[in-house]
């Protein structure tokens, strides 16, 4: 058997120069065996390549283990003189590997002595073959089989992990790519009310908008059409062309009257006349004719608020062509006006239909109070066997919500818990607190001692951390309502607490419930919803595609509603509202939904239809510059199960007023929260159970206005998911961290290029600066002070110039995976198949083992620290506190000034004077023991 080695050099990088230009003329030398070989020269290269390829004839197999290959490299000198020394690198024989097994590795250059100057690495390959043709080109190693989880989290470089089979079937269930342009912010110059300089009116952030109104007050002396000697007046109105609206009928009447307002929108004015017209309703024939009226446009006056309301007048009803046998008068009053007009709100509109479900409303949420509810204990308890002493716990119920106590530590008839309950109220107080004494007689099997009733309105309530007056409450058995005992109760509403309706990444007001503990305002939130852009139809009506949308607003305890906007996909709305802001670090949440109501009929025939989500938006107010109008249009993106899509845009104003520049400044130097929440902090997991809950109750609340703001609308608006688990949100976290990192992450960078004089100027300047600092320590933090300080000016130039919007990219919604969309948009508990579920897991199971790997990684490292005088490692602990010894001697002889130079020139010491191995007291602390050893 003949056996050969090959080695194959590959390249070398960043070597010591030598040749006093800054570089050096390389080659190596390889011995083994005996025998020696090579490279050619590579004249001025630091980071010289070679590829070349050499072999060693064995001359005794069995011995080729305790053999070793020594590759010296060299920097060849022209003038004769002897070559210099660039580092060398010994291979022991029983780290060779076999044909098949080999690889490209790194070798550190080592020093040939003490005082060699030696840095940079070696790539080489090297093998051995027991074959005669061994030289052919070796075998390429097999490409590595990746798992159908992909990996956690990958970036650009990790690509190459996904499955090569999926990307056709990825290509067919993406979404279109869309532009980054199209998801981002627009700037925008509509036309408003509001100009610079101007008296502020109540729509000066909104474009104006014309209509024509008309008030049909009353009739008189109508002509009667039915048998009975009477009429079922209604009155029809139509401008031009366009589609007639019509009143209400009023039954059996020659005198009726109806008060109601019509609003017609300018730009769907269509021809130059007004008619109204009075008719008969008759539900078996054709309605009867009963008077006219034609108004010219060019002739009607116009109104402006605050001009007093124009006054209806009688009009005598005209006989019109074909129809005779008409007498009787109208009261009407027709104006032109603005969406500004007090009686816009309240009146039938041409673009949204005169459906119930269209009006613009205000809403404001119930006030929530936290209803705290300690049990003290109980006495006299009568159990139903009076042989056993009684393992008593108490439950509590109010509404949906319900508690319960720990069984009582002491097993008798009067029993002591001393435990708080937490509930969610909310005025006005529609429910009753009920709590159960029970009695625990077997596994999962409890037995009813008695009950509690008490009316929310009697309870007590505090505004501070002061404890009120507990009570003693009878127990009465269900049903007869015996005495059974009584047990001690402390009640009351916490008004100390904010309770918290909404994410808190996001909170729109930050006040406790109690309004005696609120301060001073400190300056108008307003809001001016314009228009929508390219809307993409929502669902079909008469064979079309078509959409009708509403807004739906949100800041603190208000909360908005627009009109809607009949069958339109650049529908106009400019409205504009208000909110008083008692802190600027809160956001306004504005969402776009589709309107699924506009009929009666399909509530009560289809009573699960739901209003459709077409995007939505936050602003946080600090970000606002006090007195600026933010004009801009935010893209509306919402994340399907086919992935991220834009669904048009909306346009609105902004504009954040300060009352008191002072004040605004002390906000940013208090808490945040209502006191009581540090005072008597709450669990994280409680707050969330109290928070789902107050979102429930709020979205019932709201429901039940007329017209009503549907339980999906509220829920969307207070993120009622958030909390919820998903793979694409856990990507979102982790990118951010990283973002979060990459300050300290690029400071560290900044420093060691420093450190290894990449740009020797900024290095020199670093030493000045550092030894200025050592000798007058006092200049430490002016300077570091001031640094901050230039770098905010500098940064001040690329502040932003608007509000913020959603982003695709950091939602990471842009690339999601459609097997993390099908999770995401999973019910709860899920629909899916076993098969399914298992590759779910399987991939949260690669997820958690990267987490715990990290977790794993960073208690390791706080327990190395802790090991160093524990006395786990005798020898490494024996070392730590020598070094101590030894150091705290030096230090107290040395000058502070004088260590403190000499440790930094160390640090920012010159590249030649380095090594790329890892330090000593970082190869030290690796070494030291942690607590994994003894983990299962």
């Amino acid at each position: 058997m003949v056996r050969t080695l090959f080695v194959e050099v590959g390249s070398a990088h960043n070597l010591m120069p030598k040749n006093g230009h800054g570089s050096a003329s390389p080659y190596c030398i390889l011995d083994f065996d005996g025998q020696r070989r090579k490279t050619k020269v590579k004249n001025n290269d630091l980071n010289p390549v070679w590829n070349e390829r050499f072999d060693f004839p064995v001359s005794d197999p069995s011995e080729m283990a305790m053999e070793a290959l020594d590759v010296h490299v060299y920097s060849e000198r022209r003038n004769g003189n002897k070559d210099n020394f660039l580092g060398r690198v010994r291979i022991h024989g029983s780290s060779f590997v076999k044909r098949g097994e080999e690889a490209i590795v790194s070798y550190a250059l080592e020093k040939r002595h003490l005082f060699s100057h030696v840095k940079g690495e070696l790539r080489l390959k090297i093998w051995y073959s027991d074959d005669q043709n061994a030289a052919a080109k070796p075998k390429e190693g097999k490409k590595e089989q990746i798992p159908s989880a992909t990996v956690m989290f990958p970036g650009k470089k990790d690509n190459q992990y996904k499955k090569e089979e999926n990307k056709e079937d990825n290509k067919m269930n993406s979404t279109t790519v869309v532009p980054a342009s199209e998801y981002s912010l627009r700037d925008t110059a509509p036309r408003l009310a509001f100009v610079s300089g101007e008296k502020a009116s109540s729509y000066n952030l909104v474009e104006t908008m014309k209509y024509l109104f008309v008030r049909v007050v009353k009739a008189r002396a109508l002509a009667a059409k039915n048998v009975t000697g009477s009429s079922d007046p209604y009155v029809k109105l139509k401008v031009g062309e366009g589609k007639a609206a019509q009143t209400r009928t009023i039954p059996r009447s020659l005198n009726p009257e109806w008060n109601q307002v019509f609003a017609f929108s300018k730009e769907k004015v269509q021809g130059p006349t007004l008619e109204i017209t009075v008719w008969d309703e008759d539900k078996t024939s054709k309605d009867g004719f009963l008077g006219a009226l034609i108004f010219e446009l060019t002739e009607i006056p116009t109104r402006v608020p605050p001009d007093s309301p124009l006054a209806p007048t009688w009009y005598r009803l005209e006989e019109k062509k074909g129809e005779s046998h008409v007498k009787g008068e109208i009261m009407l009053a027709v104006w032109w006006g603005t969406q500004a007009d007090e009686t816009f709100p309240e009146a039938w509109q041409s673009e949204t239909g005169g459906f119930v479900h269209t009006r613009s409303k205000v809403y404001l949420s119930p006030k929530l109070w936290y209803l705290r509810v300690n049990v003290i204990e109980a006495q006299d308890l009568i159990p139903a066997d009076k042989n056993r002493f009684p393992e008593v716990s108490v439950k509590a119920q109010l509404g949906i919500q319900m508690q319960k106590t720990k069984v009582a530590a002491n097993r008798s008839t009067s029993p002591f818990w001393n435990e708080d309950l937490l509930f969610v109220a909310a005025e006005p107080f529609e429910e009753v607190l009920v709590l159960a004494v029970e009695d625990r007689v077997g596994p999962s099997k409890e037995e009813l001692l008695g009950n509690v009733r008490i009316v929310l309105n009697s309870v007590e309530r505090r505004v501070d951390s002061k404890l009120v007056t507990s009570r003693w409450y009878n127990v009465e058995k269900h049903g007869d309502r015996p005495f059974r005992g009584r047990i001690h109760l402390r009640v009351c509403f916490d008004g100390g607490y904010h309770v918290i309706d909404e994410s808190s990444n996001h909170i729109s007001d930050v006040r406790p419930t109690a309004r005696q503990l609120w301060k001073q305002s400190l300056g108008v939130l307003e809001l001016g919803v314009l228009s929508g852009k390219n809307f993409i139809p929502m669902k079909t009506r008469d064979g079309r595609g078509t959409t009708d949308a509403y807004c739906v607003a949100k800041y603190g305890h208000k909360w908005v509603r627009t009109r809607t906007i009949i069958d339109s996909f650049s529908p106009k709305w400019n409205e504009q509202y208000t909110w008083e802001v008692y802190d600027p670090c809160t956001v306004i949440t504005i969402a776009v939904f589709d309107n699924q109501h506009l009929q009666n009929n399909v509530v009560e025939k289809a009573g699960g239809v739901k209003d459709l989500r077409i995007g939505k938006v936050r602003i946080r107010l600090s970000t606002l510059e006090s007195d600026r109008v933010y004009t801009n249009a935010y893209p509306l993106l919402v994340l399907q199960p086919s992935g991220v899509k834009k669904m048009g845009e909306i346009e609105l104003a902004v504009r954040f007023s300060c009352k008191s520049f002072m004040n605004m400044m002390q906000i940013y130097f208090r808490p945040p929260l209502p006191k009581m929440h540090y005072l008597h902090p709450l669990g994280v997991t409680q707050l969330d159970k109290l928070r789902n809950y107050a979102i429930v109750i709020v979205s019932m609340r709201l429901s039940r206005s007329e017209p009503p703001l549907r339980q999906e609308a509220v829920q969307y608006m207070l993120d009622i998911d958030s909390h919820m688990w998903s793979m694409r949100r856990s990507k979102v976290n982790y990118f951010r961290l990283l973002g979060v990192m990459s300050g300290p992450i690029a400071v560290a960078k900044w420093f060691n290029d420093i450190c290894y004089w990449k740009n020797p100027v900024t290095t020199l300047l670093v030493h000045i600066l550092f030894l200025i600092l050592v000798w007058y320590p006092e200049l430490i933090l002016p300077t570091l002070f001031l640094y901050m300080f230039l770098i905010g000016v500098w940064h001040y130039r690329f502040r932003p110039r608007s509000p913020s919007s959603m982003d695709a990219k950091l939602s990471q919604a842009e690339h999601v995976e459609p097997d993390e969309l099908d999770e995401e948009f999973d019910t709860v508990p899920t629909s899916k198949s076993p098969e399914i579920i298992k590759f779910r897991y399987e991939k949260l199971r690669l997820v958690a083992s990267r987490v715990q790997a990290v977790a794993g990684d960073l208690a390791s490292q706080g327990e190395r620290l802790s090991a160093l005088l524990s006395w786990r490692d005798p020898r490494a602990t024996a070392i730590f506190i020598t070094f101590c010894l030894l150091a705290a001697i030096i230090l107290y002889v040395t000058p502070f000034k004088v260590v403190a130079i000499l440790l930094g020139l160390y640090i920012l010491r010159h590249p030649r004077l380095r090594n790329r191995l890892p330090s000593v007291p970082m190869n030290f602390f690796r070494r030291t023991p942690s607590l994994a050893d003894r983990i299962l």
